[in-house]
């Protein structure tokens, strides 16, 4: 079942605040096509972490919660579900920092991306054998502990571990940060293969704007909590305006993308 147009993630108007006073997304909406690649962008404290925490149903857990507007995943109401339950409809957030489980092996945290299924060992094994397949440095990594492994290493550990829940959404929040610019490409690629030959939608929250907008389809930029720009990832590419204050290509002492004196808001994001 999708939601509105096709789409599998439908976020609708919605407004985030912490500790009850703190508003952090303002009336944020945008959604997600099924098997397509949506880049959320904006520099750090923009919201995209927030939103998809909002989406994962993680928020609570920090304190955050989604006040106004609604959430739809496949056409349902998924804003009241709890993680574990999102993740057995099929979407999954990796978290910013590649969290991995330190202490165990890379095996073992690819096998704890599987407790929620209930399709029988073989199934499992033979996803492991997939995950495999995408990323084969994880192959000979496979016993090593964790916590001793590359950055790179960890990304994709993670990765794999999303991929063993075998979602039909992933939610991948910032995954090139800290990652040398020839591992971020080959992740990117790894993602866009699982996203055209596995059919895994993705959501991608991620400040390098530009390997962002290389591998999605579609691109939505966030500012203090807003959405104030989106479009589809080539034309944003070649806006002027986002090479300016978000691809760094262009000179300027404007403070934010929305300070500019021919930036007009869409009413849209005023309902």
């Amino acid at each position: 079942m999708s939601g509105t147009n096709g789409s599998v993630l439908d976020v609708n108007n919605i407004e985030v605040i912490y500790d009850h006073v703190i508003l952090v997304l303002k009336g944020v909406s945008f959604n997600v096509p099924e098997g397509g690649i949506v880049a959320l962008l904006g520099a750090n404290g923009a919201g995209k972490s927030t939103t998809l925490k909002a989406i994962s149903n993680l928020l609570r857990a920090e304190r955050g919660e989604v006040t106004k507007g609604s959430i739809e995943f496949k056409g349902d109401r998924v804003d009241n579900l709890n993680p574990n339950e999102l993740v057995k409809r099929g979407c999954i957030q990796v978290m910013e920092g590649r969290h991995v489980f330190e202490h165990l092996s890379v095996e073992e945290n690819l096998m704890t991306g599987a407790y929620t299924r209930r399709d029988g060992r073989a199934k499992v094994a033979t996803d492991l054998e997939l995950v495999y397949t995408y990323f084969p440095r994880l192959k000979e990594r496979r016993s090593a502990q964790a916590g001793y492994t590359s950055g790179g290493e960890q990304q994709m550990t993670a990765i794999g571990r999303a991929l063993m829940s075998r979602p039909t959404m992933m939610l991948l929040d910032e995954p090139s940060m800290g990652l040398a610019p020839q591992l971020v490409e080959e992740i990117f690629e790894i993602v866009r293969q699982l996203n055209r030959n596995e059919g895994v939608s993705i959501l991608l929250a991620e400040q390098n704007t530009n390997v962002a907008l290389k591998y999605a389809d579609y691109g939505y930029i966030l500012e203090n909590g807003r959405i104030v720009l989106d479009g589809e990832a080539a034309s944003l590419r070649d806006n002027e305006d986002v090479k300016e204050f978000y691809l760094g290509l262009a000179g300027g002492d404007r403070k934010s993308f929305r300070d500019m004196k021919h930036y007009k808001r869409r009413k849209r994001w005023l309902s």
